[in-house]
């Protein structure tokens, strides 16, 4: 399988999950700051995904799956004795896709793209970062009782988490109201697969 990534992208999320279930990738990074993105092959990007963004999963039978949470369970369903992702029909496995759903639609379209894009006003970015925080808290409240967001162990919707609130240095958002976030990063910054996918996909990695 062949994963189309940018580096600092939401496509970190389910690389992180192919290093944790065992899974092999061949990577593809994808120039998305110039247009049209072209591959690192010089191909048109928007042939390869007429969505035109990152993550894409090129499967081993020639066919594209797209959007990362749908490529993440794919990914974890994969491998289900790695305990990323509960059994389908569990509780648990709807716990899942609730933070995968909370993710994805209230904290990553939070940062992105109103916090990636200075041009859309100081107005908008603080309204973004006033959301984000809102955001956080119910996760800081969360991880007053659990190690992670299904509980004691690591899983597929802490990677996705983890992407997204990596961000938040960059685009302005304060972390120091939540002290609880910032050891779970760092937790999950300290495992040796995500430090192996930040590595491969150019990212800065802090001290171990």
């Amino acid at each position: 399988m062949k994963l189309y990534y940018a580096t600092n992208s939401c496509s970190l999320s389910p690389h992180i999950i192919a290093n944790e279930a065992g899974i092999a990738l061949e990577l593809e990074r994808v120039d998305i700051g110039r247009s049209p993105h072209r591959t690192e092959a010089g191909q048109d990007f928007a042939a390869i995904n007429p969505k035109g963004y990152v993550p894409a999963l090129r499967l081993d039978d020639g066919s594209l799956l797209t959007e990362g949470v749908a490529i993440a369970l794919y990914l974890a369903d994969h491998a289900p004795t790695s305990g990323l992702v509960p059994a389908e029909g569990t509780p648990a496995r709807y716990r899942l896709l609730e933070w995968l759903a909370y993710i994805s639609s209230e904290l990553h379209k939070s940062y992105s793209p109103w916090l990636f894009h200075p041009e859309l006003g100081e107005t908008a970015q603080q309204a973004a970062r006033a959301k984000v925080a809102m955001r956080l808290a119910l996760i800081e409240q969360h991880l007053g009782e659990h190690a992670y967001l299904l509980g004691e162990h690591f899983g597929a919707a802490d990677a996705y988490a983890f992407t997204v609130i990596g961000w938040s240095k960059f685009t302005g958002v304060d972390l120091a109201p939540f002290p609880r976030i910032g050891e779970y990063l760092q937790r999950i910054a300290a495992r040796p697969h995500v430090r192996a996918a930040m590595r491969a996909q150019g990212m800065a990695l802090a001290a171990a």
